[in-house]
């Protein structure tokens, strides 16, 4: 890597370096969805698996062990697998990043070396193979869903608007923790206790308002919060999104994305030297 290059930091290049190298990120996306399962007996299918397995060990541990209930009237375990199994989906897609990222460059390391390469599409390739398993995840959920509800709910068309804000938020944090990770090796470790907490410190496994309201407020500094409860809104509950709220985190997330792709091209001049 040329130590005197210089990378833009204009806001514009990160949808630029998506769009111009889109074929290259599908292939590495591609690549390694499929690496992680490979050897394995069921391959793919455990990512059909995986969420599944989970759902029902947290729907026992919570609702059965606990008595959990989502709704006071309510003692379905249907439909508290159903609430839990969203918060999970949207919580996953920052811990994944929040627990991969800070070793993204470093198991990278022959990319870096090469001059040409654009070094920040491993966090774009690292969030392709992210959605791909939220949106087996929600097939899963969907699955359960329509068995247990005979449709599903028309609300569903605004998702994707729903979870933009929290890619782009990623993002930016994904571009963050790799550079730090090349830095400060520590920064995996830390991340992955981080990514636990913010679990419980999201209404994944009960609902908000059990909370007092002052620490309602206090949960949604959680970036995952507003986006688990809007994404039960528009999954579950039948209603349009607050979209005032997702105006305001767009405008966050845009800007922390950003933050965080300037932060990456200014720090990457120096990976080499550390690697």
């Amino acid at each position: 890597m040329n130590p005197h290059a210089s990378y833009s930091i204009n806001p514009i290049q990160i949808f630029v370096s998506l769009t111009k190298y889109r074929q290259l990120i599908w292939q590495m996306s591609k690549r390694e969805v499929i690496g992680r399962y490979k050897g394995s007996i069921l391959g793919l299918a455990w990512s059909f698996f995986n969420p599944l397995l989970m759902l029902l060990i947290y729907t026992i541990v919570f609702n059965t062990i606990f008595q959990s209930r989502w709704n006071s009237g309510s003692d379905s375990k249907t439909e508290f697998a159903l609430v839990l199994f969203v918060g999970m989906i949207m919580h996953g897609i920052l811990a994944e990043v929040l627990v991969r990222t800070p070793g993204l460059i470093i198991a990278n390391v022959n990319y870096v070396k090469k001059v040409v390469f654009p070094l920040e599409i491993l966090s774009w390739v690292m969030m392709g193979s992210n959605l791909f398993h939220a949106l087996v995840s929600l097939i899963v959920w969907m699955l359960i869903y329509l068995v247990a509800n005979h449709n599903i709910q028309w609300t569903v068309v605004f998702l994707p608007i729903v979870l933009a804000p929290l890619v782009l938020f990623a993002m930016g944090l994904s571009w963050l923790l790799s550079s730090l990770g090349v830095y400060i090796r520590d920064t995996g470790q830390v991340t992955v206790v981080i990514a636990s907490v913010l679990m419980f410190l999201s209404p994944v496994f009960y609902p908000i308002t059990r909370l007092p309201e002052p620490y309602q407020m206090l949960l949604f500094l959680n970036p995952t919060t507003f986006i688990i409860e809007e994404a039960r809104n528009v999954l579950i509950w039948g209603k349009f999104p607050n979209f005032t709220g997702l105006v305001i985190y767009y405008l966050v997330s845009i800007i922390f994305a950003w933050l965080g792709f300037v932060w990456f091209q200014k720090t990457r001049k120096g990976f080499a030297d550390v690697l």
